[in-house]
């Protein structure tokens, strides 16, 4: 069986596993990338003819390692072909497509995750000036949608998806139908982006949200391009993409109650260790915290000679305590 046989079978089983399209994506690109790099060495197609040495070459190769502009991946983004190449494989064997997994010797690099790429508390002021004074239906839909996505931390997936009916601004709800793992979710409004929703919406009933071309909902690859528009206008020097607005909500709310439970809820994460991020990139918190330090113990805490247990005693040669106190030597 060809590999693009065998990617084509795992795609599916994917899919009725219930993963979400941007993982099926990812396991296709990586596996394309694999199957082209055997082509040009003039390997031939099969996937039972992909052996363990195949795979350690193919990952220290710079086809792997180096990304499409030449400059050298993230230790992060390597682990993950390492795991579409596990995965896959796997799946290959279990299937009964291969007579054994060469992909079973492949360990995943020990790095640290990241730190989360975010807004400044200033570049979102500045983001959502620019958006206020942009003119037109579109800058009204961008500036609903963007304050939106930095004021409740929701991804540009389950925003875009959001029908008119899924707001319940008298309560202060969302509805997501679209999220990650598909469990259906609530999520709560605050007071400045529910009163600015109110006035976006207007006396629409029904219908997308965020509305695009032919009164379709709005893609993700536009919003991402509009996005990046805005940041330019508001003078934000780095680039800037949708998933940046939710982790810019998860700092500002981990920063202001220093709280792990209640920042996991906002964002609804399944497990907290995927919220610890947000605890250990508080480098402000940090530096706020050293510089109130005087870098030496106080007063009260420094120890004199006498208070140190044992003072007051010496060792005798067999390791003992000898009492020196008040003697003749």
């Amino acid at each position: 069986m060809k590999i693009e046989d065998a990617l084509s079978r795992y795609l599916t089983q994917l899919r009725a596993d219930g993963r979400s399209e941007h993982t099926a994506g990812q396991y296709r690109r990586h596996i394309a990338l694999l199957a082209a790099w055997l082509a040009e060495r003039g390997r031939g197609g099969a996937v039972e003819d992909v052996d363990h040495e195949d795979l350690a070459t193919f990952l220290a190769s710079p086809v792997a390692r180096t990304r499409p502009d030449g400059r050298t991946k993230r230790a992060t983004s390597t682990n993950a072909l390492r795991t579409s190449l596990r995965t896959f494989f796997r799946y290959a064997h279990d299937a009964g497509y291969t007579r054994s997994n060469p992909a079973r010797l492949i360990r995943r690099a020990l790095c640290g995750a990241p730190p989360p790429r975010s807004l400044s508390e200033e570049e979102q002021g500045r983001l959502l000036l620019a958006l206020a004074q942009g003119k037109g239906a579109a800058a009204e839909r961008d500036h609903a949608l963007f304050a939106l996505m930095l004021g409740s931390g929701i991804r540009i997936g389950s925003a875009l998806a959001l029908d008119v009916g899924d707001v319940d601004l008298d309560r202060g709800e969302l509805r997501l139908r679209t999220t990650k793992g598909d469990a259906p979710t609530v999520v709560f409004l605050g007071r400045a982006v529910r009163d600015h929703l109110r006035r976006y919406i207007g006396a629409r009933r029904v219908g997308p949200l965020f509305v695009g071309l032919r009164g379709r909902a709005l893609c993700a690859r536009h919003a991402a391009r509009r996005l990046a528009l805005w940041c330019e206008r508001a003078g934000v020097q780095h680039a800037v993409k949708p998933h940046d607005l939710r982790h810019s909500f998860a700092l500002r709310i981990y920063r202001s109650t220093h709280d792990l439970l209640l920042t996991q809820q906002a964002l609804r994460h399944r497990s907290i260790a995927s919220t610890t991020v947000y605890a250990r990139c508080d480098e402000d918190r940090l530096r706020e915290v050293l510089a109130q330090e005087s870098g030496t113990p106080s007063s009260s805490a420094q120890l004199r000679k006498g208070d140190l247990p044992g003072a007051g005693r010496s060792m005798n040669a067999r390791g003992g305590a000898q009492s020196w106190v008040g003697s003749n030597r």
